[in-house]
């Protein structure tokens, strides 16, 4: 990756460091030579895991902490030159179960950590991790920035508001952020205990384990799957591109997959598992958007990313990782 020398020897926030998305990150960017502190409040069932960070424990900083307490966080920003802001309430099904929860965490957690850098490192550099929900139904394909924006759920709502505040920040205060939309994302060190965020992972799962792979309604909804490595490379090209800060970006392929066609690929690749067709349960009814794939063509200019990693060598990765790891997940 070119460009990516600009993170040696930086000082590196990730709030939900030990997630699946903050975790991964944590690893190219201890890779790099950055000096990475994680933040990380721990919640039963979020996804958050000491075993993803095993092979770099010794070379990170671990803060277990959460972002909404601020006496935590006017410390944690101090000094640091990059923040990756990954903290939040994930979980579409919960979001509706326990919306203030939801409200407090992606709302709140992201005002304190912005008035923490306010008021004690200007200069810090903001990476905020949204959502495609944040669009609700498409109303065209692909979807680009300018698409409406209609969450279908109150996560979708929180993280809309959330990259907001962000953005008011940086115009406002000058404390620079770049916000991405970020698709449907898949590999390792993803949870693996519910299906609760992302069925690509719980379709992995069920393949392993021989067992049947739910697929809702017709299986015809088409999605937009991106593999964590390029997730990763999209987030550290973001922060190193200086004309990001101050824009919202899709981040996905671009490339439209139906469930059904996903869930017969994973089989086929695992050699175990099949396809079933099932209804879909009321909780997902009430939240499921409908078709999604982006439009990416504005981080193509701008940041000069594109994913790298095919569906089928994502998916095999993803195996490969789960049937060595899977004592840690299962």
């Amino acid at each position: 990756m070119s460009g990516m020398s600009v993170f040696k020897d930086r000082e590196v926030l990730i709030t939900g460091g030990l997630g699946f998305i903050g975790s991964n990150l944590a690893i190219e960017l201890v890779r790099l030579g950055a000096r990475v502190t994680i933040v990380d409040n721990m919640l039963p069932r979020q996804g958050s895991n000491f075993f993803n960070i095993k092979d770099i424990e010794a070379q990170v900083k671990v803060n277990i902490s959460d972002v909404r307490n601020q006496l935590s966080m006017n410390h944690l920003v101090k000094g640091k030159d990059y923040i990756f802001h990954l903290a939040g309430q994930v979980n579409h099904v919960d979001s509706m179960r326990n919306p203030i929860q939801d409200l407090d965490i992606n709302c709140r957690g992201t005002l304190v950590l912005l008035e923490a850098l306010r008021q004690f490192n200007r200069s810090g550099k903001v990476i905020f991790a949204g959502t495609r929900g944040e669009y609700g139904s498409s109303v065209t394909l692909p979807v680009d920035e300018d698409h409406p924006t209609n969450p279908k759920g109150i996560y979708a709502v929180t993280n809309l508001t959330a990259e907001k505040m962000v953005l008011v920040y940086d115009d406002v205060f000058g404390i620079k952020g770049a916000c991405l939309r970020i698709t449907n994302t898949y590999g390792p060190r993803h949870q693996m205990m519910h299906d609760e965020y992302g069925v690509f992972n719980w379709f992995i799962r069920k393949a392993l384990d021989h067992e049947d792979i739910p697929v809702f309604g017709d299986g015809r909804i088409l999605r937009d799957f991106l593999y964590v490595d390029d997730l990763v490379a999209c987030m550290l090209a973001t922060a190193a591109t200086d004309k990001a800060y101050g824009e919202v970006f899709n981040v996905g392929t671009g490339v439209p997959v139906s469930f059904i066609d996903l869930a017969l690929k994973i089989v086929e690749i695992a050699g175990s598992g099949r396809a079933i067709y099932t209804e879909f349960t009321q909780e997902r009814k009430e939240v499921e958007p409908g078709d999604y794939y982006a439009d990416i063509t504005k981080i193509k200019e701008m940041v000069k990313w594109v994913p790298e990693i095919s569906l089928e060598d994502g998916i095999q990765r993803t195996i490969d990782y789960y049937r060595e790891n899977r004592k840690e997940y299962w």
